[in-house]
């Protein structure tokens, strides 16, 4: 990587306050009601590097803030008064795409008028041009959506003066290296590239020789507190590895899991393994349509999924709150990787679990990571791992899918309101609302998942009825008899 020549802006310490950086009192002020009383560590790293002007490679995990790392420094070069793009953002996957809209959105309310635009798949081009005929100040947006827009010239970079590749390992992952190419060679050579990401494969220096202009180097490697996740290792045969994660499901028995498999064929084969025998189990790869998608990282977030099984690709990205425990199916060849793997779960003030299967074979893997980590590891035998209760595991919480959402007007009051108001429930029973374009997506406690299905469908949601269904983790069909409303939706293609 290129090194700088002369001497870089002084770091910042993490937990320094924002005062300390060459922001506007409104930004300033802004950030004070969003929360953000202190910097974290990627932030304090980060920001007296971007802020002075100067290209920027960062490795960091996510959670870690990185995002407003480089929205506080796009925001700041910003010309609010010129309404073309001036700064734009690539990500991995739409998810990650609508996460980081919105928290630009939160930022950027220190001035009046700006306007950000998300650029992704899975939406109708038509709408996203004519916004774009209408001047933005930011997008943001995932390599393929983007390149078309530059394809059909609907999207102009002229005046681009910032561009930030986010999660840049896991778009080469996902096999956009071309596409990020394409894409930064249409921005005009005078921009501050900022590109971050959880690992630095080969591809990332091939782009930051390409396109950084002698960029500072941030690298904040995982770490984790030993209190906090609580790493246990099993060495199994290969035979036994499927059977052996639902032994530890069973034992441990924790609410939420993300089950680590190192390939696709693996998911599909533990997701059967799981549902046989009984868990609410769905799985993240590549194959799944948008909308599938959707639905599973949904239901997972809201606690209506015990497991969650993924590859590495396809759950980067995600930050899901009280999740209890990772499990690494595989132990994965890069220490680095497992390190941001087990980092999913113990955050907060909560607790975690982090438990690895491991056969002969792979004990360099483990040696690997043990250097990595710089401390031994907790080996522990499969058979001291009774079932903990003969009871079936099954997720506090079910999804309800409402035919309707920000195109109707359904905002999540309407919904809460619907379900404590006529429908007689208490906020308690009321889990994550989940409002899309053309869905809406309640959790609600598993006991009560039915009667709300047709309480909510006998009633009212803003002055019309809904159609409701239970959305059925292990796809099988609902074990009370569909109501009309389920039917009407099936029929719907919903």
């Amino acid at each position: 990587m290129p090194n700088l020549s002369h001497t870089p802006p002084t770091p910042a310490s993490p937990g320094d306050a924002f005062e300390q950086l060459p922001l506007s009192p409104a930004v300033l002020e802004n950030l004070r009601r969003l929360g953000y009383l202190a910097m974290t560590p990627i932030q304090a790293a980060s920001l007296p590097i971007t802020l002075a002007g100067h290209d920027l490679i960062a490795q960091a995990k996510t959670g870690s803030g990185k995002t407003a790392a480089f929205a506080l420094t796009l925001l700041s070069n910003l010309n609010t008064r010129n309404f073309a793009v001036q700064a734009m953002v690539l990500c991995p996957t739409r998810e990650l795409a609508d996460q980081v809209t919105q928290e630009i959105r939160r930022l950027a309310r220190a001035e009046d008028n700006i306007k950000i635009l998300s650029l992704v798949g899975g939406s109708t081009m038509r709408p996203q041009m004519a916004s774009l005929e209408h001047g933005a100040h930011i997008v943001v947006g995932t390599p393929g959506r983007i390149l078309d827009h530059l394809q059909r010239g609907s999207l102009n970079l002229e005046s681009l003066n910032t561009l930030v590749f986010d999660e840049a390992d896991r778009m080469l992952d996902m096999g956009f290296f071309d596409d990020m190419v394409y894409v930064a060679k249409q921005c005009p050579t005078r921009r501050q590239t900022l590109l971050f990401s959880a690992t630095y494969p080969e591809g990332i220096a091939q782009l930051a020789r390409q396109f950084l202009r002698q960029p500072q180097e941030v690298k904040l490697l995982e770490r984790h507190e030993g209190d906090k996740i609580r790493q246990r290792f099993y060495e199994i045969t290969s035979e036994e590895r499927l059977d052996a994660v639902a032994r530890l499901l069973k034992h441990y028995r924790p609410v939420s899991t993300l089950a680590f498999c190192n390939t696709r064929q693996q998911c599909r084969d533990l997701l059967k393994v799981l549902r046989t025998q009984g868990f609410h189990a769905l799985a993240l790869h590549g194959e799944l349509e948008q909308r599938e998608r959707d639905q599973v990282l949904i239901q997972f977030a809201n606690r209506s999924c015990s497991v969650l099984v993924a590859t590495d690709v396809a759950a980067r990205g995600l930050d899901i709150a009280q999740l209890e425990a990772v499990i690494n199916v595989d132990v994965t060849p890069d220490p680095e990787v497992y390190i941001h793997r087990i980092g999913r779960t113990g955050r907060a003030d909560q607790d975690g679990w982090a438990l690895s299967l491991a056969s002969t074979n792979q004990m360099r893997r483990v040696a690997a990571i043990v250097k990595e980590l710089g401390t031994q590891v907790e080996w522990h035998p499969l058979a001291e791992l009774p079932p903990a209760s003969d009871q079936p595991l099954l997720p506090p919480m079910a999804t309800l899918q409402i035919l309707g959402g920000r195109r109707d007007k359904i905002r999540p009051g309407d919904v809460l309101g619907a379900l404590t108001g006529d429908a007689g429930f208490n906020a308690a029973q009321i889990g994550k609302i989940n409002v899309g374009e053309m869905n809406t997506y309640v959790a609600v406690a598993r006991d009560i998942a039915m009667d709300a299905q047709r309480r909510l469908a006998a009633g009212k949601i803003k002055g019309r009825s809904v159609k409701v269904r239970i959305l059925e983790v292990n796809a099988e069909a609902p074990t009370d008899a569909p109501s009309r409303a389920n039917a009407s939706i099936k029929r719907r293609g919903l």
